[in-house]
């Protein structure tokens, strides 16, 4: 029985939330690794839109246990509030998740940290949603968070609490903002949450093992794309977590021997949202088609995405940091209509050619892509085509040429947002790691 991590082989909104609720239904358990509420994840089911932010998007088929994991971060009330948005829905959810008593909780004014942080005019702006994760995260590490188990604590809670706000007011009067704290307001509001909250909360690690031994199928669940992660993305524009393969056994409690297979989720062009490096973006008429044929805006805040070339270095670079075993390329379907497609296939640096990665942010912005163009299908849609063999010639000489420059097969193709508009390619190693 198969056990898989699914994450993203880019910047993050690759349409992993997509992919997940399709191959959740192969599954028993769904899990969460890391990030928290500021990674929206779309899934269109018929005629119903959903974004989910914290919840892994398996909750949308009925019995499917759904666990947020100890690598995450959690804001009760961002938690609650999209629970509520299913149950109105129509979903009975509450019996399906399950939240990590070891997950570190938000707070509000982590929001105001980050806020504070990011206006300063004295540092570069990372672009963040700034929902307070990186704030939690720093908590986290400098050993001073508060966990699920302790809000669950009443006399715990309150002593831990005591430190973390004082903490905040120091850093408040020195903005000069120490009036927005509302310590005890928000005190009393999280013990309120905290009792609504206490029924999903568990040791998951013991859940998530236990679950394995029983002989059940477990899929991970990242929330960004490899090139966000702390370590091996472009630092320091990354989110504050793990989000690379590894994070899935750390952020979750599960050694790496018992994941059995890898699988990259990466759209057929790229974007990015916020402030950074991105080599092979297209500022022109091109990008600007891309984004309006893509809709490419943020699920979470609204914000227009950058939108380029398939990066083939980058895709390299993300496979052998995740041990990709097949790719999901989604998205294929916005490239209908172009005449000519453009593809990042080296970098030119200091004069010099390179196919690595590399690791100065100055050496990042410096980069000059360099392109080799292929023929589009401009009068022959893809969208809506499930049948791998029914796509246009110049399609499926696409995805070949993606697979022959990154060295990864493409186990898997979408063709559009519904569940059902995407293909596993016959004897792919990704349709044996599903059956």
């Amino acid at each position: 029985m198969s056990n898989l991590i699914v994450l993203g082989a880019q910047w993050g909104d690759e349409g992993k939330g997509k992919i997940v609720d399709l191959f959740s239904e192969k599954f028993d358990v769904v899990a969460r690794y890391q990030g928290g509420h500021n990674a929206g994840h779309t899934v269109q089911v018929d005629d119903k839109k959903f974004v989910l932010k914290l919840i892994p998007s398996g909750v949308l088929h009925p019995g499917k246990q759904v666990v947020i994991g100890n690598g995450v971060v959690v804001d009760p009330q961002a938690l609650l509030d999209e629970i509520d948005m299913l149950e109105r829905a129509g979903l009975e959810v509450r019996g399906q998740i399950a939240v990590s008593n070891r997950a570190h909780v938000i707070f509000p004014f982590h929001r105001m940290v980050e806020k504070v942080s990011e206006g300063r005019t004295d540092r570069t702006a990372i672009g963040t949603t700034s929902r307070g994760i990186g704030p939690c995260y720093e908590d986290k590490i400098g050993r001073r968070g508060i966990r699920m188990a302790d809000l669950l604590n009443p006399e715990v809670f309150d002593t831990l609490y005591n430190y973390l706000s004082e903490d905040k007011e120091i850093t408040a009067r020195a903005f000069g903002i120490e009036n927005d704290l509302r310590v005890e307001e928000i005190r009393q509001h999280y013990r309120q949450m905290a009792e609504r909250i206490r029924p999903l909360v568990c040791d998951t690690a013991y859940l998530l093992n236990q679950a394995m031994r029983d002989g059940k199928r477990v899929l991970f669940e990242g929330a960004q794309g490899t090139m966000l992660d702390i370590d091996h993305g472009t630092y320091p524009f990354v989110t504050s977590s793990s989000a690379a393969a590894g994070g899935a056994c750390t952020g979750t409690g599960v050694a790496p021997t018992r994941i059995d297979g890898i699988l990259g989720v990466s759209k057929a062009y790229i974007t990015r949202v916020g402030a950074g490096p991105f080599p092979s973006e297209d500022p022109g008429e091109d990008g600007d088609r891309i984004r309006k044929a893509g809709n490419e805006f943020g699920s979470v805040t609204g914000r227009p995405r950058r939108c380029g070339w398939f990066d083939v270095p980058l895709l390299r670079y993300t496979a052998m940091v995740n041990g990709f075993d097949s790719l999901i390329v989604t998205k294929l379907d916005v490239l209908d209509g172009l005449k000519e497609i453009k593809v990042c296939t080296a970098y030119r640096v200091s004069g010099k050619q390179t196919m690595d990665m590399p690791a100065e942010n100055g050496l990042m912005e410096e980069i000059e892509p360099v392109y080799e163009v292929l023929p589009g299908w401009p009068k022959a849609p893809t969208t809506g085509i499930t049948r791998y063999d029914a796509l246009p010639k110049e399609a499926r000489d696409y995805v070949t040429f993606l697979e022959e420059r990154t060295g990864v097969e493409v186990g898997c193709v979408s063709t559009g947002p519904e569940r059902m508009q995407t293909m596993v390619r016959a004897g792919s190693k990704m349709e044996k790691l599903l059956k």
